[in-house]
């Protein structure tokens, strides 16, 4: 079994950092462009997300409403081919280590009460993906980049 797992764990690992990258665009598109209206979000441009952002307290919103949306709209995809994978990742990493201590500010741990539960699981994810850099399957390991 452990030949059949090693020869896995290029998948896996690109599957992985395809998903953390996948997951972030449509909360971008949202946030930024007002996809998704009814999800439950306050913020669908990012005016209102740097109103958002300063009532919470991350002043100035106006600075991190675009910093947030160029980590999903631009970070995601790039995380998703593998191009740069591990500073996107420390960035991403970052971003959701702030997602994870304002949910647990608002609603603890559980997902369904807004708490940490389901960005902690992508917080590990991304540490994951920060670790293992790119892997086999990326573009950073096609042009020869081990970042």
């Amino acid at each position: 079994m452990s030949s059949l797992f090693q020869t896995l764990a290029p998948f896996a690992e690109a599957l992985l950092r395809v998903a953390v990258g996948l997951a972030l665009v449509p909360h971008g598109l949202r946030n930024t462009f007002g996809f998704f209206p009814n999800t439950g979000v306050r913020a669908l441009n990012l005016r209102d997300l740097a109103k958002q952002l300063d009532h919470d307290g991350y002043r100035p919103g106006g600075f991190w409403a675009p910093a947030i949306s160029v980590t999903q709209l631009v970070g995601g995809p790039l995380l998703a081919l593998g191009l740069f994978t591990r500073p996107v990742a420390a960035v991403v990493l970052i971003f959701l280590l702030v997602a994870d201590v304002e949910r647990w500010r608002v609603g603890r741990y559980f997902w369904n009460k807004l708490g940490l539960e389901y960005t902690l699981m992508w917080t590990i994810a991304t540490f994951t993906v920060l670790v293992h850099g790119g892997g086999l399957y990326s573009l950073d390991h096609l042009l020869g980049w081990d970042f």
